[in-house]
């Protein structure tokens, strides 16, 4: 049987009916679009697209559906109702049932439905707060962010609660700005530290329509805290104090957080030991303090020792306190100014050394003077004495006085009476070899006395090799005798 197609009949006769305008629904349910044919003819396959035009995509056909789609009414020639599962935000769009006939050069477009517009609210994922990269200071502001994302339709409302107080911020960043995709959302608040901010939380809180109530994420502010420790040393007994006397150093590292901290000792800029440590104690404000406590002895070596306590806290550079240990000076003695004179003990090492350079220059300086006196002395006795002594050669008994050697002899002028020198006959003969003095005189009067003693002027010595002196007289002597017997 031939069948012929009227193309006015058959417009007139069929009818393809797609009565939804718009349809909503949520992320994840399930859509249902309705579309409904009401006869056979024409001859061709019923079809649906997302869009129009040459970019609309096929959405479900006989052949080549998408893998969430499926028919509703499976085998039936007039209901072509689809049903899209697990929608998604992408989902979101303009839907056409389209009736194909078939002709020599393949299925031609035949009718169209008016289309249905597909909105797909998505509720927003849960928001994520983070803080800065590394721990920060109590001051300066510091920036925390919250982000959620996949949500539409594209309005939505951020709110920052720190300790649940509302905090200023601005109004969130939200991408992309297309209708047919999900929406991401970023928002900034800049919040500044406190020490006490260890134990305060910061929420983003989050409102959409597709939420019957606001998400909220929290970020404890402790974990972007750090509070460095404050140092403080006491000593006790309080200085100065006594020599030998034992002192205790304590050390308080006090409103630190993170607690992770340690204390090392040091004197003079040496380590010394660790101390004794109290055990970790928390404050009410969240923030720590710790303890130690270093014992030495007051020597005399350790006046004016510098011992610093030093902090190493959250892998920072440490920072250090320091106390000077100083000892006090003994009582001052009964009637003596204690301020005339200082110890030696008292006294530093480059004092030390300064007070002995100068006793030893002091003691030199009058030992220099001191030899010098006694050769002043020395000299001014040799120019005073007034005679020298005279020797006399030892002569044999066979040996008159006028035989004596002239070599062995030498003759100085005396200072005689003048009554007695013209009387007698002095005869002076110097001998170049002999460095001794005597004299030779004639025969004196009968009425004279021995003459013992004469003052010399002056005696000459040759420079004659030298022969062994006779046995000197005492020191003190000042004058030179002659003994002349009577004939």
């Amino acid at each position: 049987m031939m069948v012929v197609f009227v193309p006015g009949a058959e417009a007139e006769e069929f009818q393809l009916l797609q009565s939804q305008g718009a349809v909503s629904v949520s992320a994840g349910e399930t859509l249902t679009l309705t579309c409904s044919v009401t006869g056979l003819t024409p001859v061709g396959p019923v079809k649906w697209f997302k869009g129009s035009g040459s970019g609309r995509q096929l959405v479900y056909a006989e052949v080549g559906s998408f893998p969430r789609v499926t028919r509703a009414v499976n085998g039936s020639d007039t209901n072509f109702t689809i049903r899209i599962s697990d929608t998604r935000p992408e989902d979101a769009g303009i839907y056409r049932c389209v009736k194909f006939k078939r002709g020599a050069g393949g299925d031609e477009e035949f009718t169209s439905g008016a289309g249905t517009v597909v909105t797909v609210s998505a509720r927003p994922s849960a928001p994520s707060v983070s803080g800065p990269p590394s721990r920060a200071e109590p001051g300066p502001p510091v920036t925390f962010n919250c982000t959620s994302g996949g949500f539409s339709p594209r309005d939505i409302t951020v709110t920052w609660l720190k300790n649940g107080d509302k905090l200023p911020a601005p109004q969130p960043q939200v991408l992309p700005a297309h209708e047919s995709v999900s929406y991401n959302m970023s928002s900034t608040v800049w919040v500044s530290l406190t020490a006490g901010d260890a134990r305060s939380q910061l929420t983003c809180q989050i409102e959409h329509s597709t939420l019957p109530a606001p998400l909220r994420a929290t970020y404890n502010l402790s974990d972007a805290l750090r509070v460095p420790p404050r140092l403080r040393v006491d000593t006790a007994p309080a200085a100065p104090v006594a020599l030998n006397e034992s002192v205790t150093f304590t050390c308080r590292a006090e409103g630190f957080y993170p607690k992770d901290a340690s204390l090392t000792w040091l004197e003079n800029g040496n380590e010394t030991n660790l101390g004794k440590p109290s055990p970790l104690s928390e404050n009410p404000d969240g923030t720590y303090t710790l303890q130690s406590s270093l014992e030495v002895k007051a020597t005399e070596q350790r006046n004016q020792s510098v011992f610093t306590c030093r902090a190493v806290h959250d892998s920072q550079p440490p920072v250090s306190a320091s106390e000077t240990l100083r000892l006090s000076q003994p009582p001052a003695e009964p009637g003596k100014d204690p301020t005339s004179s200082t110890p030696d003990s008292y006294l530093s090492e480059e004092k030390k050394i300064y007070i002995v350079v100068a006793v030893v220059c002091a003691v030199l300086v009058v030992l220099v003077i001191a030899v010098i006196y006694l050769i002043r002395v020395r000299q001014r006795k040799g120019k005073s004495s007034p005679s020298v002594r005279l020797h006399e050669p030892k002569k044999s008994p066979s040996t008159a006085p006028q035989d004596s050697d002239p070599n062995n002899l030498t003759y100085a002028d005396l200072n005689f009476d003048k009554q007695k020198k013209k009387s007698m006959r002095r005869f002076v003969e110097m001998s170049p070899q002999s460095e001794y003095a005597c004299i030779q005189t004639g025969q004196p009067a009968a009425t004279e006395d021995n003459l013992t003693y004469a003052d010399l002027d002056m005696v000459h010595l040759s420079k004659a090799p030298k022969r062994p002196a006779p046995q000197p007289e005492e020191a003190i002597s000042e004058y030179a005798s002659v003994q002349i017997q009577r004939k």
